[in-house]
């Protein structure tokens, strides 16, 4: 993954495609001529422990939805 060295990128977004609306820009290989990464992120676990934690974040999410499901329904 790498990151840009403008890291307000929502407004740098709009301001692309406000100049692909108005003709400043040909087309959206002509902004990306201009992307270059100011530092790359390598990942520091392995897989095996990406796929446990993520797992784990997907139960908590399935948990979370359930309680949510229960208090609309009045069981408390």
């Amino acid at each position: 993954m790498a990151r840009t060295a403008i890291t307000e990128t929502t407004a740098l977004g709009a301001a692309y495609l406000a100049g692909l609306a108005t003709g400043l820009f040909e087309s959206t290989e002509a902004i990306a001529v201009g992307w270059r990464p100011e530092r790359r992120f390598e990942a520091a676990i392995s897989q095996d422990r990406r796929d446990a934690l993520y797992a784990g974040w997907k139960h908590a999410v399935a948990r979370a939805r359930l309680r949510a499901l229960e208090l609309q329904a009045g069981h408390l």
